[in-house]
C-alpha cells in the first residue's frame, strides 16, 4: 500500500511541480518590485544629499558625504545582489513563543507544545511561518520579511534542520533561479509522518520529498522504522565532524550526493569563518554538476561553493568528450607520471614546430665567444638535474650560459680585488644580456613552456615513444598520440594538463602598473564610493578563478576518479578536510587497486571516518532485482541496498525489431517506439542510456521526441536518475571496458518508477526478449 501511495504521488508531481514554481516565481516578482522600490529610495537619498553640498559650510560637506556614503553602499550592494538572488525557502512550526527579531522572523528555535496534534491516528499540523533565503534581507512595506539574508539567524533552520532534529522545519525547499525567472524547486521533508496545511491547503513536496512523504505516512510501522533509519543514516553524515576525511559508501538510491550537498551547507553555515577558503564539489559529469547546482544554491557574496565537473577543474579548460576505453586506461593510468615527467623536460630539446639551437654567438669585451653544442647539452643537463619546475629552472640556465661565456672570454682573471672583479662582471653580463642575438637565443633554446604545448609535443608518436620509453608499449603510444591530435580536449586530458602545469611551474611575471584614473584625482564621493560595481556573479566567478586550493573538498562518484584524476583534485585540497562519496560496485575504473592509491595520497594522513548508506528508496524493488543480478556478475559477494518499494510494474524486455510497433524493425526505432511508450506512461524524464560510442547516434534517435526525452551515454548517467530509464543494449555497454559489468549496473539502476530494456544482436535474447546477461 505504501509503495501505491508513493507511486501515485510520483506520477502527478509534474503537474504539482509546475503549481509549485508559479508559488515560487509570484513571491520572486513582489521581491523585485521591492528591490526596485528600495533602489529608487537610494537612488533618491544620494541625490538629495548631493543638493545639500550647495550649502558651502564645512559641516554640511561633512554631512553631505557621510550620507552619500551610506546610501551609496546601500545601491551598490542592492545592484550587486540583484541577480540569482532567492535560493531557498523554509516552512515552520508555530514556535513556543511569539517573539520577533530584527529581520521580522520568529525566533523561537522549538516548535509550541500544541503544535502537532493528533487526528484519525494521523499527525497534523499547521504552518505557522514562511521564510524566503536569499543573499540579503527585504522587508515589504510593513516590515514583514519578504526575504531573509542567509546569513542572519533566522535562515539558520536552512541550513541545520534535519529529519532527526528537524526543530520547527516541516519543509526546505531550494528554488533555482535565473535572473528574474524561477526555473525549479526541489524539497526536503523533514518531519514525513506529518500531514501539514499551509492556508487551510495539504503542503505540496516536490523531488524525493515526494516519496518519503508517501513512505513516511504509510499505514504500516514497517514502512515509518524504515524511513527512520533512513533519517538517522543521513543525519550522521550531514553532521559529522569535519577534521579528518568522511567516507560516505552506498548503493544506487541510497541519496549519497544529496547527503553530501546537504552536509557542504551544513558546514558552511557552522563555521563560516572556518570555510571562508571555499567548498569545492568535485563531479565525474557536467550533467551531474547541472543536477548539483539545482539542489545546492552558491552560498554568499564571497562565492564559497565551487560546483565543477572532473574536466572543468583546470582554468581555461572545459572537456567534455571522452577517450575510448583503451585509451581512457593508459591516461588515467599513473604510469603516466612518468611519462609527463619526461616530455615536460624533453620538450625543451624537441619544440613544436621547430629544433632547438645548436650554437651560441656573442660579442662582448670586443671579443666574439661561442657555446658549442656539446657545451650547450652539458649546461642543459646540468640545470635540468634539479627538481624544480622546468619554467622556474630559466634564470638558472641564463645564469650557467652566462657564467660558460664568461670564462670563455678571459676576463675572470684581471683583477684580484673581488670588488673589481664583480663590477667587471656585471659589466659583462650587462654586455651581453644586452645584445638581440642573446636573448633571442635563450628564447629558442629555453622558450617558456605551456601545458597544452608540451601536450601537443606529445601528439608526435616518435617524441612521446621517446618519453615513453619503458612505460608504455608501442601500441599504447600509438593510440595516445593518435588521441591527442584531436582538436577538443577530452576529460582525462584536464588531469594531464594539470600535472604538467605543476611539473613545468609558472614564471613570475612583473606587476603590471596600476593605470591612473582620472577620478583618483577627485575628492569627496569619488574617494568614498568604488568607481565601478562589480556584480555578485562576477565576484564569485573571479574568486572562483582565483581559489586554487579549498577549505574543504567533497568528491561526488569518487570510485570513478582516475589516480590522475586524484592527484588533480588533491592539489586543490592540500590543507582541506574532505568528504568522499561513492560505491564501489559503480566503479567505471578499471583498476580501483591503483586508485584507492592515489586517493590514499591525495587524502594525506588524516585521520578517516567511514559511513555507510543502505536503503534504496528511490529504485522500486522490481528494477532493483534485476540489477542485482549484474551485480552479482560484475562483484560477486557485494550486497546491493535494500530497495522499500514496490510498483509492481516489472521491467519490461524488447527485442530490436521485434514486431510492427518497433517502428522499422531496426534499433533505432524500436528505441523511438519504446521512449514513445514510456513518455504515455510518465509525467517525468526519460533516460535512454547508450554505450559511449553511440552518443550521438543515440540523440539523434530521440531528437523528435522533445525535452523529456534526454539521450546519453554510459558513464554520463552516474549520479542522475529518471522517471523511466531505457537501457539500450546491455552486452555493448558491458564490452565497452573492463569495468562494463559495473558501469551496466549503474545504468539500470537510474529509474524511479519503470525501466526497459531493448537487446540487440549481440545480447543474444531468448523468446521474451531478455538479454542473456540478465537472465536468471
Amino acid at each position: 500500500m505504501a509503495a501505491q501511495e508513493a507511486d501515485s504521488v510520483v506520477e502527478g508531481a509534474e503537474s504539482v511541480r509546475d503549481r509549485e514554481i508559479g508559488v515560487e516565481q509570484h513571491h520572486l516578482d513582489q521581491v523585485y518590485r521591492r528591490l526596485e522600490e528600495k533602489i529608487h529610495e537610494a537612488e533618491f537619498l544620494m541625490h538629495d544629499a548631493a543638493q545639500r553640498g550647495q550649502v558651502g559650510t564645512p559641516g554640511a560637506l561633512a554631512e553631505r558625504d557621510a550620507q552619500v556614503f551610506r546610501a551609496g553602499i546601500h545601491l551598490n550592494r542592492l545592484n550587486n545582489e540583484y541577480e540569482d538572488f532567492l535560493f531557498g525557502r523554509v516552512d515552520l512550526l508555530y514556535g513556543k513563543d511569539g517573539k520577533r527579531g530584527p529581520d521580522g522572523a520568529y525566533t523561537s528555535v522549538e516548535p509550541a507544545d500544541d503544535a502537532v496534534r493528533t487526528e484519525d491516528g494521523r499527525q497534523r499540523a499547521e504552518i505557522g511561518e514562511t521564510l524566503h533565503i536569499g543573499r540579503i534581507g527585504v522587508l515589504d512595506t510593513d516590515y514583514a520579511p519578504l526575504v531573509i539574508d542567509w546569513r542572519a539567524p533566522a535562515a539558520a533552520p536552512f541550513y541545520r534542520a534535519t529529519p532527526v532534529d528537524p526543530g520547527r522545519v516541516v519543509r526546505r525547499r531550494v528554488i533555482r533561479s535565473k535572473g528574474r525567472r524561477v526555473l525549479g524547486v526541489e524539497d526536503d521533508l523533514m518531519r514525513p509522518e506529518l500531514t501539514a496545511t499551509l492556508d487551510g491547503t495539504e503542503l505540496a513536496v516536490i523531488g524525493d520529498g515526494a516519496l518519503m512523504a508517501a513512505l513516511g505516512r504509510s499505514r504500516g510501522h514497517t514502512m515509518r522504522d524504515i524511513v527512520s533509519s533512513i533519517q538517522a543514516e543521513q543525519d550522521q553524515v550531514i553532521r559529522a565532524p569535519a577534521a579528518s576525511v568522511t567516507y560516505v559508501e552506498g548503493g544506487p538510491g541510497t541519496g549519497k550526493t544529496a547527503v553530501a550537498l546537504h552536509r557542504a551547507a551544513y558546514l558552511l553555515y557552522q563555521d563560516r569563518r572556518r570555510y571562508a577558503g571555499g567548498i569545492l564539489i568535485v563531479s565525474p559529469t557536467p550533467l551531474l554538476v547541472a543536477y548539483t547546482e539545482g539542489v545546492l544554491p552558491s552560498l554568499g557574496e564571497e562565492g564559497q561553493v565551487a560546483i565543477r565537473a572532473v574536466g572543468h577543474l583546470v582554468d581555461g579548460a572545459e572537456a567534455t568528450a571522452y577517450d575510448e576505453p583503451a585509451v581512457a586506461r593508459v591516461k588515467g593510468s599513473s604510469r603516466m607520471l612518468k611519462v609527463l615527467r619526461k616530455a615536460a623536460r624533453g620538450a625543451l630539446e624537441l619544440p613544436v614546430g621547430g629544433t632547438a639551437p645548436e650554437r651560441l654567438r656573442v660579442v662582448a669585451f670586443g671579443r666574439r665567444l661561442e657555446l658549442e653544442a656539446e657545451e650547450l647539452r652539458r649546461i642543459r643537463h646540468t640545470v635540468l638535474s634539479g627538481t624544480a619546475p622546468v619554467n622556474l629552472l630559466r634564470p638558472r640556465a641564463r645564469r650557467l650560459l652566462l657564467d660558460a661565456l664568461y670564462a670563455k672570454s678571459g676576463a675572470a682573471g684581471r683583477h684580484s680585488d673581488p670588488e673589481l672583479a664583480a663590477e667587471l662582471r656585471a659589466s659583462f653580463d650587462d654586455d651581453v644580456t644586452s645584445e638581440d642575438a642573446f636573448t633571442a637565443f635563450l628564447d629558442a633554446w629555453w622558450p617558456e613552456l605551456t601545458p597544452r604545448g608540451v601536450l601537443a609535443a606529445m601528439a608526435d608518436e616518435k617524441r612521446l615513444g621517446r618519453w615513453a620509453r619503458r612505460v608504455l608499449n608501442p601500441g599504447e603510444v600509438r593510440r595516445v598520440a593518435r588521441a591527442l591530435r584531436r582538436t577538443e580536449l577530452s576529460v582525462h586530458d584536464v588531469a594531464l594538463l594539470d600535472e604538467l602545469a605543476t611539473l613545468l611551474g609558472t614564471p613570475a611575471r612583473p606587476r603590471r602598473k596600476r593605470e591612473l584614473d582620472p577620478l583618483d584625482q577627485l575628492t569627496g564621493l569619488e574617494e568614498l564610493m568604488p568607481v565601478r560595481e562589480e556584480s555578485q556573479r562576477e565576484r564569485a566567478e573571479r574568486l572562483a578563478q582565483e581559489r586554487t586550493e579549498y577549505a574543504h573538498v567533497i568528491v561526488d562518484e569518487a570510485q570513478d576518479l582516475t589516480p590522475m584524476q586524484w592527484r588533480m583534485v588533491g592539489r586543490r585540497g592540500r590543507h582541506a578536510t574532505w568528504t568522499v562519496v561513492g560505491d564501489p560496485a559503480q566503479s567505471s575504473w578499471s583498476v580501483p587497486d591503483e586508485a584507492a592509491e592515489a586517493r590514499d595520497e591525495a587524502l594525506g594522513s588524516r585521520p578517516r571516518r567511514r559511513f555507510e548508506l543502505t536503503v534504496n528508496y528511490r529504485n522500486p524493488a522490481e528494477i532493483a532485482e534485476l540489477a542485482s543480478r549484474v551485480l552479482a556478475l560484475a562483484m560477486p559477494g557485494s550486497v546491493a541496498p535494500r530497495a522499500v518499494r514496490s510498483t509492481g510494474l516489472e521491467p519490461r524486455f524488447v527485442a530490436a525489431g521485434a514486431g510492427e510497433a518497433a517502428g522499422g524493425g531496426d534499433l533505432a526505432g524500436t528505441v523511438r517506439a519504446e521512449a514513445r511508450r514510456l513518455l504515455d506512461q510518465v509525467d517525468g524524464t526519460v533516460g535512454v542510456v547508450v554505450a559511449m560510442d553511440r552518443r550521438a547516434e543515440a540523440a539523434g534517435w530521440v531528437t523528435e521526441l522533445g525535452d523529456r526525452v534526454v539521450a546519453l551515454g554510459s558513464l554520463e548517467a552516474k549520479g542522475l536518475e529518471y522517471d523511466a530509464t531505457l537501457v539500450v543494449s546491455p552486452a555493448e555497454i558491458a564490452d565497452e571496458s573492463p569495468a562494463g559489468l559495473r558501469v551496466l549496473y549503474v545504468a539500470l539502476t537510474r529509474a524511479t518508477r519503470q525501466l526497459t530494456v531493448v537487446s540487440g544482436p549481440r545480447d543474444e535474447p531468448d523468446a521474451l526478449g531478455v538479454p542473456d546477461l540478465l537472465r536468471d
